[in-house]
């Protein structure tokens, strides 16, 4: 099937398709199919919004059989069945066993408008403007939510000045032995420091979009406590590495902590069905009646799906399969395809990984990489990072073990055949 009606019709501003330029029809489980029946395992996922795969059987049985009950789609933010289901499963299978006490606010379907939803009430909560954000970071290309992402080919189409908010360098990212939270607490306490008292910090505990950089523990602990002694709210942005895609449902358990804000969409309601919604606790819910509005910010079908997806992952033991695949990812990664050069870097965290190639010379290798993985062996990845220098994995987390395999061996010997050569021309 041609793309001419696309590439004609289609505003420039497409992304996905000019790295993928084939016509998809169909998809299942890890796979996309071309509309010419040609089969490509999907490591891209929807960005994240396809954690349970492609039509998932058993959320698609539950949304289906919500459709033939001609049950209600829209209903804005009115009480309905739909929504009262996803709200107790979350808090019972989710909230309540962790010890966590949220409540729930459902913004407008996309995640940048609950990023945006956070930064208002963050700034309403404490009467303060600034915000910190980290280097690396990616929250959205709408307003507010440009303003923390850091991608300077992001915020130059932005119009407008980017303001109220201070970057500061992510875990491990600055200089060789610079401490960003040594720093950060240095701003706070210093009386000259001249950069204004933030009312919240957001951050990815694993940022995606900027090279799958990983925060660990200790630093996200200790970010916390800074938060709590200087009365800043800390925002988690949960929207990709959330969901169950680190190993835990949030991303942050792993450090031991409690967000004020949560913030989750993507892979929300199960089967890639536009979701966004904020955890806020209980003491920060000061909004009025329709502060922050929008007519799509109650999808029924996603609260479906979303609740489905929740049994789902009890009922199949997710969480630990997950775990058993990162583990084995993992291996593969360091002990065979990083094994092969010192230049290659790998990092990640649970299904979420990324294989850094901003050590070698040639600019350009991620991306003949990414494009030869797609062009001659039906494999989708991505690259992000600076530069686009990074190959980012995202698998499904229900992906069979065979495939798997058969993806990281695509991986393996790309990246071989690549280094190879270029040490071949070099010798």
């Amino acid at each position: 099937m041609s793309t001419q009606v696309f590439e004609t019709l289609e505003s420039n501003v497409r992304s996905y398709s000019r790295s993928f330029p084939q016509v998809f029809q169909k998809a299942k489980g890890s796979f996309l199919y071309g509309a010419n029946g040609e089969e490509y395992i999907d490591f891209l996922m929807g960005a994240g919004a396809l954690n349970y795969g492609h039509n998932n059987d058993y959320i698609k049985a539950q949304l289906l059989e919500y459709m033939a009950g001609d049950n209600i789609m829209q209903g804005l933010d009115m009480f309905t069945v739909a929504k009262s289901d996803f709200i107790t499963t979350f808090n019972d299978l989710l909230l309540k066993p962790k010890g966590l006490e949220y409540k729930f606010q459902f913004c407008g379907p996309t995640g940048t408008n609950a990023i945006e939803a956070a930064l208002k009430l963050a700034r309403n909560y404490t009467k303060r403007s600034n915000v910190i954000a980290f280097m690396g970071a990616y929250h959205g290309l709408s307003q507010g939510s440009l303003a923390l992402t850091s991608n300077q080919y992001h915020r130059d189409v932005a119009g407008v000045g980017l303001h109220n908010v201070t970057f500061l360098p992510f875990e491990n990212c600055g200089p060789e032995g610079f401490d960003s939270l040594a720093y950060f607490e240095m701003i706070l306490e210093d009386t000259h420091s001249g950069i204004e008292k933030p009312a919240a910090v957001i951050l990815e505990t694993v940022q995606a979009e900027g090279g799958i950089h990983v925060a660990s523990p200790e630093w996200l602990f200790k970010l916390k406590k800074l938060c709590e002694k200087h009365s800043i709210l800390f925002i988690c942005d949960d929207i990709q590495i959330g969901c169950g895609r680190s190993g835990d449902f949030f991303s942050f358990e792993r450090a031991q902590i409690a967000p004020d804000i949560v913030v989750l969409s993507k892979s929300l309601s199960g089967y890639g069905l536009p979701m966004a919604i904020l955890l806020i606790k209980p003491e920060l819910d000061i909004w009025q009646p329709g502060e922050h509005n929008g007519t799509f910010r109650g999808y029924q079908l996603a609260f479906i799906g979303g609740r489905a997806a929740l049994e789902f992952r009890e009922k199949t033991g997710l969480e630990a399969a997950v775990k058993e695949k990162a583990s084995f990812i993992k291996s593969i990664l360091q002990e065979e395809i990083a094994a092969e050069d010192e230049r290659i870097v790998i990092r990640g965290l649970g299904m979420m990984w990324g294989i850094d190639l901003s050590k070698f010379s040639d600019p350009l290798l991620a991306k003949k990489i990414a494009k030869d993985c797609f062009e001659k062996h039906n494999l989708i990845v991505e690259c992000v990072g600076r530069h686009d220098k990074v190959i980012k994995m995202l698998p499904p987390l229900t992906i069979e073990k065979e495939v798997l395999e058969r993806a990281l061996g695509i991986l393996q010997d790309t990246i071989n055949l690549h280094v190879n050569q270029k040490a071949a021309l070099l010798s």
